[in-house]
C-alpha cells in the first residue's frame, strides 16, 4: 500500500450533537467534492462501505450513522423524538460541526426524507443528489405500505402488531436478498449486523416510531417536489428495479421536477450496492465528470 492509499483509508470518527454520540466514516481528500451518504433502515453507515473505499481517491465521503443506529448513541424513545425532523436537524447540526460548506447528497431509503429535510433548510449548499431507492412521490409508495398506511390512520395495537416482523433477522435477510440477481453474492455480515443493532433493548421501539412518524413524509412531497423545481439540483438516480420496498415506479417522477437528470435502473434489490457498488460508483464518477461546475479540481 503506498502513501496516497493509506491517506484516503476510511477514518472512524465520532463527534457530539446535542449531548449525543454520532458516529461517521470519512475518507478522501477534504478538497475534492464531497458526497454525504445518508443511509436506510435497518442499515447503519456500514452499507456505504464498498462504495467509499472505491471512491475515495476521487472524492471526500462522510456517512454518518443516526441516533438509533449503528454505532451512534441510542437514547430510549422516552430521551429523544424520533422523527424525520429530529434526524434532519441533527444530520445538519453535524454537517455545520464537521465543516462541511457544500456537498451533494446520496440518500437510500430513509436517507431521502432526512435528505429532502436537510436540503430545504439550506438548499444552496447541495450540489447534486444521488437518489438510491429513495422516494419523493406516490408512486413510490406500493402494496408494502398498505398495512402500514392502515396503521397510520388507525393507531391501534392490533395494527402495530401487524409491523413487528419488520424488526425480525427473517425480514432483514430479506431485504438484503429479495430481488438481488445472485443470493451467494450477498454477504451474511449485513444482516448480522444490522439484527444486533435491532435486538438492543429498546431499539424496537424506536424502529416502530421511525415507522410510523413516515407518515409525515408524504404530506411534504409536494414541498420538495416545488424545491426541485426551483433549485434544480443535478440529479443521478440509481435504482434497484426489485425492490419490493420502494419499486421502481418511484425512480420516474423526478424527471417531472428535475432538468438535468440521469436515471439508471439496475436489476438488483433494495439495497442495490450490494450487487453493484462499482457500476454505481461508476455512474457516480461519470456524472460529476461531465458536469464541472460541480466536480472541483482535486489539488495534489
Amino acid at each position: 500500500m503506498n502513501k496516497s492509499q493509506k491517506e484516503y483509508m476510511t477514518k472512524y470518527r465520532t463527534v457530539k450533537i446535542n449531548g449525543l454520540d454520532i458516529f461517521y466514516r470519512e475518507a478522501g481528500p477534504k478538497n475534492a467534492p464531497t458526497i454525504l451518504l445518508l443511509h436506510g433502515f435497518p442499515t447503519s453507515s456500514h452499507m456505504f462501505r464498498n462504495l467509499i473505499q472505491i471512491l475515495s481517491d476521487e472524492f471526500h465521503l462522510v456517512a454518518p450513522d443516526y441516533p438509533g443506529y449503528g454505532n451512534s448513541s441510542m437514547p430510549s424513545v422516552d430521551e429523544f423524538d424520533y422523527t424525520f425532523e429530529n434526524m434532519a436537524k441533527i444530520i445538519y447540526k453535524f454537517v455545520e460541526t464537521i465543516g462541511l460548506e457544500n456537498y451533494s447528497l446520496y440518500m437510500q431509503d430513509y436517507g431521502a426524507p432526512i435528505g429532502y429535510r436537510v436540503f430545504s433548510m439550506y438548499p444552496e449548499k447541495v450540489q447534486a443528489f444521488i437518489i438510491q431507492n429513495g422516494n419523493a412521490y406516490d408512486e413510490g409508495l406500493g402494496e408494502f405500505w398498505n398495512p402500514i398506511k392502515d396503521w397510520w390512520n388507525n393507531k391501534t395495537p392490533e395494527n402495530e402488531k401487524k409491523l413487528h416482523y419488520l424488526v425480525t433477522e427473517e425480514t432483514t435477510k430479506w431485504q438484503y436478498i429479495n430481488g438481488t440477481r445472485n443470493t451467494e453474492s450477498i454477504s451474511p455480515d449485513n444482516w448480522i449486523i444490522d439484527q444486533a443493532r435491532l435486538d438492543r433493548p429498546g431499539n424496537a421501539a424506536i424502529q416502530l416510531a421511525m415507522l410510523y412518524d413516515y407518515k409525515t413524509n408524504p404530506t411534504l412531497y409536494s414541498q420538495w417536489q416545488e424545491n426541485f423545481s426551483k433549485y434544480q439540483p443535478p440529479t443521478l438516480i440509481v435504482w434497484g428495479k426489485n425492490d419490493y420496498i420502494f419499486p421502481e415506479p418511484g425512480a420516474h417522477p423526478y424527471k417531472r421536477d428535475l432538468k438535468d437528470i440521469e436515471t439508471y435502473i439496475l436489476d438488483t434489490g433494495h439495497f442495490a450496492l450490494e450487487e453493484d457498488y462499482d457500476v454505481i460508483a461508476e455512474k457516480i464518477s461519470g456524472f460529476f465528470s461531465s458536469r464541472p461546475k460541480i466536480k472541483a479540481v482535486i489539488k495534489s
